[in-house]
Protein backbone atom coordinates (compact mmCIF):
# COMPACT_ATOMS: atom_id res chain seq x y z
CA UNK A 1 0.00 0.00 0.00
CA UNK A 2 1.57 3.58 -0.79
CA UNK A 3 0.69 6.23 1.39
CA UNK A 4 0.62 9.69 0.46
CA UNK A 5 0.02 12.89 2.33
CA UNK A 6 -3.58 13.22 1.96
CA UNK A 7 -6.02 13.73 5.40
CA UNK A 8 -9.28 11.47 3.35
CA UNK A 9 -6.56 8.41 2.95
CA UNK A 10 -5.49 5.88 5.37
CA UNK A 11 -2.29 6.61 7.55
CA UNK A 12 0.43 3.71 8.29
CA UNK A 13 -0.63 1.61 10.72
CA UNK A 14 2.76 -0.26 12.83
CA UNK A 15 1.98 -3.19 14.45
CA UNK A 16 5.43 -3.30 15.32
CA UNK A 17 6.40 0.45 16.46
CA UNK A 18 10.03 1.14 17.03
CA UNK A 19 12.28 2.47 19.67
CA UNK A 20 10.91 6.00 17.73
CA UNK A 21 7.39 4.94 18.87
CA UNK A 22 8.84 4.28 22.47
CA UNK A 23 8.41 6.34 25.75
CA UNK A 24 11.71 7.85 25.77
CA UNK A 25 11.19 9.14 22.26
CA UNK A 26 8.13 11.13 23.32
CA UNK A 27 7.34 14.42 24.25
CA UNK A 28 4.04 15.82 24.43
CA UNK A 29 0.76 13.35 24.87
CA UNK A 30 -2.93 13.04 26.36
CA UNK A 31 -6.60 13.04 25.41
CA UNK A 32 -6.42 9.13 26.19
CA UNK A 33 -9.08 5.82 26.19
CA UNK A 34 -9.44 2.73 27.83
CA UNK A 35 -11.74 -0.44 27.64
CA UNK A 36 -11.41 -3.73 29.47
CA UNK A 37 -12.06 -7.25 28.02
CA UNK A 38 -13.94 -9.94 29.68
CA UNK A 39 -11.00 -11.55 31.19
CA UNK A 40 -9.73 -8.56 32.53
CA UNK A 41 -6.96 -7.06 30.34
CA UNK A 42 -6.92 -2.87 29.57
CA UNK A 43 -6.20 -1.31 26.84
CA UNK A 44 -5.36 2.44 26.34
CA UNK A 45 -4.92 4.81 23.52
CA UNK A 46 -3.43 8.10 23.50
CA UNK A 47 -2.59 10.76 20.92
CA UNK A 48 1.28 12.06 21.68
CA UNK A 49 4.44 13.35 18.74
CA UNK A 50 6.05 16.56 18.64
CA UNK A 51 5.70 19.04 21.14
CA UNK A 52 2.20 19.96 21.32
CA UNK A 53 -1.05 19.41 19.34
CA UNK A 54 0.16 19.46 15.43
CA UNK A 55 1.37 17.74 12.04
CA UNK A 56 3.74 15.32 14.29
CA UNK A 57 0.95 13.78 16.27
CA UNK A 58 0.37 10.20 15.94
CA UNK A 59 -1.47 7.66 18.21
CA UNK A 60 -0.32 4.71 20.08
CA UNK A 61 -2.28 1.93 21.37
CA UNK A 62 -1.13 0.35 24.71
CA UNK A 63 -2.52 -2.92 27.05
CA UNK A 64 -1.93 -4.63 30.40
CA UNK A 65 -2.88 -7.96 31.89
CA UNK A 66 -2.51 -7.06 35.67
CA UNK A 67 -5.07 -4.38 36.61
CA UNK A 68 -2.60 -1.73 35.62
CA UNK A 69 -0.29 -2.12 37.50
CA UNK A 70 2.22 -2.90 34.36
CA UNK A 71 1.87 -1.53 30.51
CA UNK A 72 3.17 -2.35 27.52
CA UNK A 73 4.76 0.44 25.02
CA UNK A 74 2.98 0.77 22.31
CA UNK A 75 1.62 -2.54 20.55
CA UNK A 76 0.27 -0.21 17.30
CA UNK A 77 0.82 3.24 16.36
CA UNK A 78 -1.36 5.23 13.86
CA UNK A 79 1.41 7.54 12.18
CA UNK A 80 -0.11 9.40 8.89
CA UNK A 81 3.04 10.76 6.90
CA UNK A 82 3.56 14.44 6.17
CA UNK A 83 1.34 17.44 7.63
CA UNK A 84 -1.46 14.64 8.47
CA UNK A 85 -2.20 13.93 12.03
CA UNK A 86 -3.80 11.08 14.06
CA UNK A 87 -5.85 12.29 17.33
CA UNK A 88 -8.54 11.78 19.34
CA UNK A 89 -8.84 7.81 19.71
CA UNK A 90 -11.03 5.67 21.45
CA UNK A 91 -11.40 2.05 22.31
CA UNK A 92 -14.86 0.30 22.76
CA UNK A 93 -15.86 -3.27 23.23
CA UNK A 94 -19.24 -4.18 20.99
CA UNK A 95 -21.95 -6.26 21.87
CA UNK A 96 -20.28 -8.67 20.31
CA UNK A 97 -17.04 -8.61 21.95
CA UNK A 98 -14.98 -7.31 19.44
CA UNK A 99 -12.65 -4.47 20.49
CA UNK A 100 -13.03 -1.71 18.21
CA UNK A 101 -10.32 0.88 17.80
CA UNK A 102 -11.18 4.45 16.61
CA UNK A 103 -8.91 7.46 15.37
CA UNK A 104 -9.43 10.69 13.34
CA UNK A 105 -6.82 12.37 10.86
CA UNK A 106 -7.07 15.99 9.65
CA UNK A 107 -4.18 17.80 7.72
CA UNK A 108 -2.05 20.29 9.80
CA UNK A 109 -0.01 22.82 9.10
CA UNK A 110 1.84 23.56 11.72
CA UNK A 111 1.20 23.14 15.60
CA UNK A 112 -1.88 24.96 16.67
CA UNK A 113 -3.19 24.51 13.15
CA UNK A 114 -4.78 21.17 13.78
CA UNK A 115 -8.07 21.24 11.88
CA UNK A 116 -8.10 21.08 7.62
CA UNK A 117 -12.55 22.08 8.30
CA UNK A 118 -13.24 18.37 7.36
CA UNK A 119 -10.75 15.24 8.79
CA UNK A 120 -12.32 12.11 9.02
CA UNK A 121 -13.18 9.71 11.43
CA UNK A 122 -11.48 6.16 11.11
CA UNK A 123 -12.08 2.83 12.78
CA UNK A 124 -11.38 -1.42 12.74
CA UNK A 125 -12.02 -4.12 15.04
CA UNK A 126 -10.50 -7.11 16.33
CA UNK A 127 -12.27 -10.20 17.27
CA UNK A 128 -9.73 -11.37 19.66
CA UNK A 129 -9.02 -8.97 22.38
CA UNK A 130 -7.42 -11.26 24.94
CA UNK A 131 -4.49 -11.53 23.01
CA UNK A 132 -1.28 -8.74 23.74
CA UNK A 133 -0.98 -8.65 18.95
CA UNK A 134 -4.42 -9.16 17.76
CA UNK A 135 -5.26 -9.15 14.14
CA UNK A 136 -7.46 -5.84 13.01
CA UNK A 137 -10.07 -5.76 9.90
CA UNK A 138 -9.48 -3.39 7.22
CA UNK A 139 -10.10 0.29 8.50
CA UNK A 140 -13.22 1.99 7.45
CA UNK A 141 -13.75 5.97 7.17
CA UNK A 142 -16.98 6.27 8.18
CA UNK A 143 -17.51 9.96 9.11
CA UNK A 144 -16.52 13.49 8.69
CA UNK A 145 -14.94 15.23 10.89
CA UNK A 146 -13.83 13.59 14.46
CA UNK A 147 -14.87 11.37 17.14
CA UNK A 148 -13.40 11.26 20.61
CA UNK A 149 -16.20 9.12 22.80
CA UNK A 150 -17.53 6.48 22.55
CA UNK A 151 -20.60 4.76 20.76
CA UNK A 152 -23.98 4.28 22.38
CA UNK A 153 -26.08 1.25 21.83
CA UNK A 154 -29.82 1.83 21.89
CA UNK A 155 -32.76 -0.16 23.04
CA UNK A 156 -33.53 -1.36 19.57
CA UNK A 157 -30.26 -1.92 18.86
CA UNK A 158 -28.88 0.44 16.72
CA UNK A 159 -25.30 1.67 17.26
CA UNK A 160 -25.01 5.50 17.45
CA UNK A 161 -21.77 7.23 16.72
CA UNK A 162 -21.17 10.60 18.52
CA UNK A 163 -19.01 12.17 15.33
CA UNK A 164 -18.80 15.88 14.97
CA UNK A 165 -17.70 18.50 12.14
CA UNK A 166 -16.09 21.81 13.84
CA UNK A 167 -17.25 25.75 13.46
CA UNK A 168 -15.60 26.63 10.33
CA UNK A 169 -12.18 28.21 10.62
CA UNK A 170 -11.95 26.70 14.59
CA UNK A 171 -8.49 25.87 14.70
CA UNK A 172 -7.44 26.50 11.51
CA UNK A 173 -9.87 24.63 9.27
CA UNK A 174 -12.31 26.13 6.68
CA UNK A 175 -15.14 24.11 6.01
CA UNK A 176 -15.86 22.79 2.39
CA UNK A 177 -19.01 24.59 1.31
CA UNK A 178 -20.42 21.06 0.61
CA UNK A 179 -20.25 20.03 4.34
CA UNK A 180 -21.25 23.27 6.09
CA UNK A 181 -24.63 21.46 6.72
CA UNK A 182 -22.75 18.73 8.67
CA UNK A 183 -21.23 21.12 11.03
CA UNK A 184 -22.19 20.66 14.76
CA UNK A 185 -22.30 17.32 16.91
CA UNK A 186 -23.47 14.74 14.86
CA UNK A 187 -25.01 11.25 15.36
CA UNK A 188 -23.56 8.34 12.57
CA UNK A 189 -25.65 5.28 12.99
CA UNK A 190 -25.07 1.24 12.16
CA UNK A 191 -27.91 -0.75 11.93
CA UNK A 192 -26.04 -4.03 10.79
CA UNK A 193 -23.35 -3.77 13.76
CA UNK A 194 -20.74 -1.56 12.36
CA UNK A 195 -20.64 -3.17 8.53
CA UNK A 196 -22.25 0.15 7.21
CA UNK A 197 -22.77 3.70 8.86
CA UNK A 198 -25.14 6.75 7.81
CA UNK A 199 -24.78 10.26 9.15
CA UNK A 200 -28.84 10.68 10.86
CA UNK A 201 -28.97 14.40 12.14
CA UNK A 202 -26.72 16.60 14.10
CA UNK A 203 -27.37 19.56 15.96
CA UNK A 204 -24.73 23.31 16.36
CA UNK A 205 -25.70 24.62 19.81
CA UNK A 206 -24.65 28.22 20.87
CA UNK A 207 -21.25 27.98 22.87
CA UNK A 208 -19.96 24.82 20.86
CA UNK A 209 -16.26 24.30 21.35
CA UNK A 210 -15.09 20.70 19.70
CA UNK A 211 -17.99 19.13 20.62
CA UNK A 212 -16.59 16.18 22.32
CA UNK A 213 -20.28 14.72 23.00
CA UNK A 214 -21.39 11.97 24.00
CA UNK A 215 -25.08 10.22 23.90
CA UNK A 216 -27.80 8.73 26.60
CA UNK A 217 -30.68 6.89 25.94
CA UNK A 218 -33.21 8.63 28.47
CA UNK A 219 -35.88 6.47 30.11
CA UNK A 220 -38.50 8.31 27.96
CA UNK A 221 -36.99 7.49 25.07
CA UNK A 222 -35.49 10.72 23.82
CA UNK A 223 -32.14 11.05 22.75
CA UNK A 224 -29.86 13.09 25.13
CA UNK A 225 -26.82 14.71 23.45
CA UNK A 226 -24.14 16.21 26.06
CA UNK A 227 -22.47 18.51 24.50
CA UNK A 228 -18.87 20.73 25.43
CA UNK A 229 -19.47 24.41 25.76
CA UNK A 230 -18.12 27.98 26.81
CA UNK A 231 -19.89 27.46 30.01
CA UNK A 232 -19.33 23.87 30.70
CA UNK A 233 -21.50 20.87 29.46
CA UNK A 234 -24.85 22.43 26.62
CA UNK A 235 -27.84 19.69 25.48
CA UNK A 236 -29.97 19.38 22.88
CA UNK A 237 -32.53 16.67 22.72
CA UNK A 238 -34.20 14.06 19.87
CA UNK A 239 -37.39 12.11 19.86
CA UNK A 240 -36.98 10.96 16.21
CA UNK A 241 -33.83 8.89 17.00
CA UNK A 242 -30.97 11.57 16.27
CA UNK A 243 -32.71 13.21 12.50
CA UNK A 244 -34.12 16.50 14.50
CA UNK A 245 -32.62 17.64 17.67
CA UNK A 246 -33.65 20.55 20.03
CA UNK A 247 -31.87 23.88 19.92
CA UNK A 248 -29.99 23.24 22.84
CA UNK A 249 -29.63 25.13 26.02
CA UNK A 250 -27.52 24.70 29.06
CA UNK A 251 -27.45 21.63 31.60
CA UNK A 252 -26.27 23.69 34.56
CA UNK A 253 -23.55 21.60 35.55
CA UNK A 254 -20.97 23.81 34.80
CA UNK A 255 -17.29 22.72 33.78
CA UNK A 256 -13.95 24.63 32.61
CA UNK A 257 -14.91 24.47 28.80
CA UNK A 258 -13.54 20.73 28.87
CA UNK A 259 -14.25 16.80 28.15
CA UNK A 260 -16.44 15.39 30.29
CA UNK A 261 -17.47 11.41 30.43
CA UNK A 262 -21.01 10.67 30.81
CA UNK A 263 -22.52 6.76 31.23
CA UNK A 264 -25.32 4.22 31.82
CA UNK A 265 -23.94 2.21 34.64
CA UNK A 266 -24.86 -2.20 34.96
CA UNK A 267 -27.28 -0.46 37.64
CA UNK A 268 -28.79 1.89 35.01
CA UNK A 269 -27.72 4.62 37.42
CA UNK A 270 -25.95 7.41 35.40
CA UNK A 271 -22.13 8.17 35.86
CA UNK A 272 -20.88 11.88 35.05
CA UNK A 273 -17.06 12.46 35.28
CA UNK A 274 -16.44 16.51 35.36
CA UNK A 275 -14.94 19.01 37.13
CA UNK A 276 -16.10 20.54 40.19
CA UNK A 277 -16.10 24.20 41.46
CA UNK A 278 -13.06 25.41 43.02
CA UNK A 279 -13.44 26.76 46.12
CA UNK A 280 -10.66 29.00 46.53
CA UNK A 281 -11.14 30.95 42.87
CA UNK A 282 -15.04 30.84 42.51
CA UNK A 283 -14.35 29.41 38.86
CA UNK A 284 -14.12 26.40 37.13
CA UNK A 285 -10.88 25.01 35.74
CA UNK A 286 -8.82 21.97 35.11
CA UNK A 287 -8.48 20.02 38.36
CA UNK A 288 -10.85 18.51 40.56
CA UNK A 289 -11.70 16.23 38.47
CA UNK A 290 -14.84 14.13 40.50
CA UNK A 291 -17.63 11.45 40.21
CA UNK A 292 -20.93 11.81 40.49
CA UNK A 293 -23.74 9.17 40.03
CA UNK A 294 -27.75 10.12 39.30
CA UNK A 295 -30.60 8.12 40.04
CA UNK A 296 -32.96 9.85 38.46
CA UNK A 297 -31.88 10.04 34.63
CA UNK A 298 -29.63 13.10 35.02
CA UNK A 299 -32.13 15.58 36.95
CA UNK A 300 -29.68 15.17 40.43
CA UNK A 301 -26.83 14.26 40.98
CA UNK A 302 -25.33 12.93 44.02
CA UNK A 303 -21.96 11.65 46.00
CA UNK A 304 -18.85 12.94 44.86
CA UNK A 305 -15.95 10.79 44.63
CA UNK A 306 -12.69 13.34 44.10
CA UNK A 307 -10.36 11.34 41.47
CA UNK A 308 -7.53 14.19 41.19
CA UNK A 309 -7.64 17.50 42.88
CA UNK A 310 -4.24 18.51 41.18
CA UNK A 311 -4.11 21.72 38.31
CA UNK A 312 -4.12 20.38 34.27
CA UNK A 313 -5.92 17.00 35.08
CA UNK A 314 -8.42 16.64 31.89
CA UNK A 315 -9.89 14.82 29.33
CA UNK A 316 -11.56 11.80 31.08
CA UNK A 317 -12.69 8.40 29.57
CA UNK A 318 -13.88 5.35 30.72
CA UNK A 319 -15.86 1.83 31.19
CA UNK A 320 -17.22 -0.38 33.58
CA UNK A 321 -15.75 -4.44 34.38
CA UNK A 322 -18.21 -7.62 34.18
CA UNK A 323 -17.55 -6.99 38.33
CA UNK A 324 -19.33 -3.73 38.23
CA UNK A 325 -15.85 -1.82 38.95
CA UNK A 326 -15.27 1.30 37.06
CA UNK A 327 -12.32 2.57 35.10
CA UNK A 328 -11.56 5.92 34.51
CA UNK A 329 -8.63 7.13 32.46
CA UNK A 330 -7.35 11.18 31.89
CA UNK A 331 -4.66 13.12 31.09
CA UNK A 332 -2.34 15.25 33.03
CA UNK A 333 -0.21 18.32 31.99
CA UNK A 334 0.22 17.16 28.52
CA UNK A 335 3.21 19.82 27.50
CA UNK A 336 5.38 18.74 30.42
CA UNK A 337 5.22 15.67 32.60
CA UNK A 338 2.81 14.35 30.45
CA UNK A 339 1.27 11.65 32.69
CA UNK A 340 -1.49 8.95 31.53
CA UNK A 341 -3.34 8.36 34.34
CA UNK A 342 -6.21 5.92 35.89
CA UNK A 343 -8.84 5.27 38.25
CA UNK A 344 -10.49 2.43 39.67
CA UNK A 345 -13.79 2.33 41.74
CA UNK A 346 -16.95 0.96 42.49
CA UNK A 347 -20.66 2.79 42.81
CA UNK A 348 -20.43 2.97 46.85
CA UNK A 349 -17.42 5.00 46.70
CA UNK A 350 -18.93 7.47 44.78
CA UNK A 351 -21.84 7.61 47.40
CA UNK A 352 -19.72 7.58 50.36
CA UNK A 353 -17.35 10.31 48.69
CA UNK A 354 -13.93 8.62 49.34
CA UNK A 355 -12.84 5.22 48.82
CA UNK A 356 -14.26 2.70 50.81
CA UNK A 357 -14.56 -0.38 48.69
CA UNK A 358 -11.62 -2.92 48.51
CA UNK A 359 -10.53 -2.19 44.76
CA UNK A 360 -11.37 1.37 44.82
CA UNK A 361 -7.27 2.86 44.11
CA UNK A 362 -7.14 6.51 43.03
CA UNK A 363 -4.11 8.48 40.21
CA UNK A 364 -2.94 5.18 39.30
CA UNK A 365 -0.11 6.32 36.70
CA UNK A 366 -0.29 4.60 33.15
CA UNK A 367 2.79 6.22 31.45
CA UNK A 368 4.55 9.57 31.65
CA UNK A 369 7.23 11.43 29.72
CA UNK A 370 8.55 14.22 28.36
CA UNK A 371 10.53 17.20 31.37
CA UNK A 372 9.71 16.23 34.42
Amino acid sequence: MVFIDDPLELGRIITNPGKEYQTCNRQFQGIPGIEITPKGRLWATWYTGGVGEGPENFVVLVTSLNSGKHWSEPVMVIDPIGKVRAFDANVWIDPLGRLWFFWSQSYSKEEGNIFDGQSGVWGMFTENPETASPHWSEPVRFAEGVMMNKPTILSNGEWIFPTALWEDNLCGGKIPEELKSLSGANLTVSNDQGKTFEHRGGVAIPGRRHDEHMFIERQDGRIWNLIRSSYGIGQSYSCDGGGTWSSGEDTGWGGPNSRFFIRRLQSNRLLLINHALDPETGKYSRKNLVAYLSDDDGKSWHGGLMLDERAEVSYPDGTQDKDGNIWIIYDRERYRCGDILFARFREEDIVAGKCVSNVASLKNLINSTGEL
